[in-house]
Formats: C-alpha cells, sequence, structure tokens
C-alpha cells in the first residue's frame, strides 16, 4: 500500500505511477476544499484514485462518501501534524534566540504567505497588500518563506525587500517543524493564508487572519478571521486578533482537525487491511442507496 499525505502535485505523481502497478493507494486529508488553488482538483483527483481514505474531521469524511467512495473505505483520523504537536518538545524563546536569532521579547506575528494559484495573475498586488497592511503595525514580523507555487519567488522578494528596511523582522526559508510550532506557541497572532493556520494554529490557540480565497471552503475552529485581501482589513484584523478580549474566547478551544491521536487509527487500519480484489477494484457508491 503507498500511503500518500495531501494535494500537492508532487504527490499526485507518486498516485499516478502507483495507477497502472496495481498499487493500492490510502489517502491522507481527502474531501477538503481550497477554492483558491489548484489543489482542490488535484486532491480530489487522488481521493479517486485511492482505495483508503482517512479523513480530518467528520465534514470532510461525508464529502470522500459523496464523491462516490463507499464508506467502509472511508475512515475518521484527525489530522497527522497534530501528533507532532502533541509529542514534539517545543523551544522556549531563549532557545528559538539561540538557535535562530530571533527575538521574541518584544510581541510578535508569524506571517506565512503562499501564492493563491487560482490568482496566480495577482501576486504582486496581493503581497503588497499585505506587507502595506503589516507596515504600521508595531509588532516583531517573523516571515516564513512562500512554497513553490507560480509567483513566488516574487514573494520573496518583496518580503526581502521589505525586511531589509525594517526593524525586528525576520525571514526564514525552511525553520522545520520543530523551530516553526515553537513559534507558533510563542507569537500572539499568524497572518497569511497557510493551511497551518487552519490546521495547527487551533491546537495552541492561536488567532489567526487568514487572508483571500486559498483556504477558502476549509473548516477552521473560532481562533480564524477571515478577511479579504485588503490593507484595511487586515490590519483591523490583526488588532481584534491580537486584543484581550479575542484571545480570551480561546482558552477552552477544541481543534477541530482531532486530538493528536491520527497515526495511531490510520496505522490500526492498515494493521486489519488484506490487499485483495476486494481493495483494489472499487464500486461507485450513489448516495442514499446503500450500494
Amino acid at each position: 500500500i503507498l500511503l500518500v499525505l495531501g494535494d500537492r502535485f508532487e504527490m499526485y505523481a507518486a498516485a499516478v505511477a502507483a495507477l497502472p502497478f496495481l498499487i493500492p493507494l490510502a489517502h491522507i486529508h481527502g474531501g477538503e476544499t481550497t477554492e483558491g488553488s489548484i489543489d482542490e482538483a488535484i486532491r480530489h483527483s487522488i481521493t479517486k484514485m485511492s482505495h483508503l481514505h482517512f479523513a480530518a474531521t467528520e465534514t470532510y469524511a461525508s464529502r470522500i462518501v459523496q464523491m462516490g467512495e463507499q464508506p467502509r473505505r472511508v475512515f475518521l483520523t484527525g489530522a497527522p501534524a497534530l501528533d507532532n504537536i502533541k509529542a514534539m518538545e517545543m523551544f522556549d524563546c531563549q532557545e528559538l534566540k539561540r538557535r535562530f536569532q530571533v527575538d521574541l521579547s518584544h510581541p510578535s506575528l508569524l506571517v506565512t504567505f503562499h501564492p493563491v494559484t487560482l490568482e496566480y495573475e495577482q501576486t504582486e498586488a496581493q503581497i503588497d497588500e499585505v506587507l502595506k497592511a503589516l507596515d504600521p503595525t508595531d509588532y516583531s514580523l517573523v516571515f516564513t518563506y512562500p512554497n513553490a507555487d507560480t509567483r513566488g519567488r516574487l514573494i520573496i522578494e518583496k518580503i526581502l525587500e521589505f525586511v531589509s528596511k525594517h526593524e525586528r523582522c525576520y525571514v526564514f526559508d525552511n525553520l522545520g517543524p520543530q523551530a516553526y510550532f515553537s513559534l507558533m506557541n510563542h507569537v500572539v497572532c499568524m497572518v497569511g493564508n497557510s493551511s497551518s493556520g487552519i490546521i495547527e494554529a487551533a491546537s495552541f490557540r492561536l488567532p489567526v487572519v487568514n487572508i483571500g480565497k486559498r483556504q477558502r471552503g476549509r473548516v477552521r475552529g473560532e481562533n480564524v478571521i477571515d478577511v479579504e485581501c485588503d490593507r484595511k482589513e487586515i490590519l483591523t484584523a490583526i488588532e481584534r486578533a491580537t486584543s484581550a478580549q479575542f484571545r480570551a474566547r480561546l482558552k477552552q478551544l477544541a481543534n477541530p482537525y482531532g486530538d493528536g491521536h491520527a497515526a495511531e487509527r490510520i496505522v490500526e487500519q492498515l494493521r486489519e487491511i488484506t490487499i485483495d480484489d476486494e481493495l483494489l477494484m472499487k464500486r461507485f457508491y450513489q448516495v442514499g442507496t446503500n450500494s
């Protein structure tokens, strides 16, 4: 069995390669929607190629069945990324400063903004709006690079130019999970359009200003404030997200993506699977007919 995660075009190559060799696919994070990115089409394509489905929420599990996948093949497991958060030892602020020279003694924002692939021609205008919203704030700003999507290099250029002209700004190409989650554990707010703001941030009860359409359609917690890519909207949302009143509302927040035990549930199901014709030969499930 080939176990694949997510919706990236890199992962699609692995799924397609397995298909002619009758290697069964088990897919993590199917059924989700990201209306602003090409990942939407890739994710649903992988779902139709897959023989087993490990969904992060009940909404996504239901959507996989709605796509014609048999309910017996769909398992609600939660998101595996939360397992890392549960098991990982976080760096404190002193350790982050020692390892990465990032000073979090001043209230800080974590900024991760990716291209919106269905609007890639608007990338320059969008990153300009984000940076103009951040410019008047009094926070330290920790930027991480965007992914490899179209116009990602343009975003990097804009961020580097901004950081060179502002104090208390830091930029990293790749922090790794431990440092990235540790930053989420210490900053006062996350700003951008990363899936980590939708999936992982709730585990830290971290306020998130989610910008634009990239993550539109995904289940989100009450920690997420959705705004258009407009400097005034973004700045207003940052002020709201960092307020004591908003943060107080998140003290009992439960992450809708699970409890940090996804891997255990996935392994339990994989152990019990028999690889035979019954697994490989799929039938379209018509919702409402029980067949």
